[in-house]
């Protein structure tokens, strides 16, 4: 079966904002200097971070996969902070992280780190962790202040008001497909870290999405059953799938890029088919991207099913997984994670068809969530 400051020079006479406000200048308050509202800890418990002497708290035996969620997601924006630098300090802020998944890999790592190399390295302060180093170094002991402008597909990062980083994403090969919207978070890498003063000032969109499931009323409004009895049942914004067969959009699509969280049960066998005529999957008129967690199976999750198999991708039986699929003319890519585990450059299909869940193995189940599309 194949399922979001303008440069900060001196923050410390900064006022205290509620969280939530807005000043006329078009900032907002990310911390309100004594809680976490508007933050979420995921995959940890309550002690993991926490807010002391007006600053958010990493505890030192806080790490990954636990880590601080933003509320909601952003696109474009400036960022502004600062970040506490005393003996060994070892975090980094999250920008455009999944839901689920790995922040780091899916969308940005800005690092945080005390060390000062010459020449810079990208595991040190600046950098895009752990990509591309900064142009300089320029951290001390103490409050650092912090800004970032991601305004796609510029990147830029600025502390102590000096620029350290300047990228255009387009043109890195190792960043041009990361996310252009997520999360903003605070990483955690078993040492204490201290963060105050957040606040976001958001600019303008520059993608556009469909939505395909976000709420049971888009089952109807935009998937049909194509063949088969597949059983698929809406559980709030999660589409579950079991049985036997497919599930296919209303709408035709050729170049595209195509986002959704997965989970499966041990053994369960679905996938993503596309370029589809919408009855199952007929050799050669369509393609199936595999959903198979084996790990030594012939064809395992993320491989193009009869074409090329997949690099296994470091996932979990029930656990949320971050699944791209990118197809633009005879080339299609897979991403999981944020990691590339399959490329594939020799489709002979290039006709526009519907994309396909597919259900493949009875008494086993594989659950989607937020299904999204756009077309290239």
């Amino acid at each position: 079966m194949s399922t979001s400051r303008r440069q900060i020079f001196s923050l410390a006479a900064l006022p205290v904002l509620q969280p939530a406000q807005v000043q006329q200048d078009g900032w907002t308050s990310l911390f309100d200097g004594s809680s976490l509202a508007g933050w979420t800890i995921v995959d940890g418990t309550d002690s993991l971070y926490y807010v002391n002497e007006g600053a958010i708290c990493v505890a030192d035996f806080a790490s990954f996969p636990a880590w601080l969620r933003s509320a909601r997601e952003y696109e474009n924006f400036e960022l502004e902070g600062e970040f506490f630098i005393r003996g060994w300090t070892d975090s980094g802020i999250y920008l455009h992280a999944p839901e689920h998944g790995r922040p780091t890999q899916s969308g940005f790592q800005i690092k945080v780190f005390h060390q000062v190399n010459n020449p810079p390295t990208p595991y040190d302060a600046g950098s895009v962790f752990p990509t591309v180093a900064p142009s300089k170094i320029n951290v001390r002991a103490g409050w650092n202040p912090f800004r970032i402008l991601m305004d796609w597909p510029v990147l830029k990062v600025w502390t102590h008001g000096e620029l350290v980083q300047d990228l255009n994403l387009d043109t890195h090969p190792e960043l041009k497909h990361r996310l252009r919207r997520g999360y903003l978070g605070i990483a955690a890498a078993s040492t204490h870290c201290r963060f105050r003063s957040l606040r976001i000032r958001e600019l303008p969109s520059k993608q556009s999405w469909t939505s395909l499931y976000a709420s049971p009323a888009d089952l109807d409004a935009n998937w049909q059953v194509s063949e088969g009895k597949p059983e698929y049942v809406t559980l709030g914004p999660v589409l579950r799938s079991a049985g036997l067969g497919h599930l296919a959009t209303k709408t035709r699509y050729r170049d595209f890029q195509l986002q959704m969280y997965i989970r499966s049960s041990a053994q369960s066998n679905g996938g993503i088919i596309f370029r589809s005529s919408g009855r199952g999957n007929p050799k050669p008129v369509s393609y199936e991207i595999q959903i198979h967690n084996v790990e030594e199976a012939h064809f395992p999750t993320g491989s193009l099913y009869h074409h090329k198999r997949a690099t296994y991708p470091r996932i979990e039986d029930e656990k949320w997984f971050f699944f791209e699929l990118d197809v633009q003319g005879p080339i299609a890519q897979v991403r999981i994670n944020g990691e590339t585990v399959m490329e594939y450059d020799h489709l002979e299909n290039l006709n526009e068809g519907v994309i396909e869940l597919q259900a493949h193995r009875r008494g086993y189940w594989v659950e989607h969530k937020h299904i999204r599309i756009r077309s290239l």
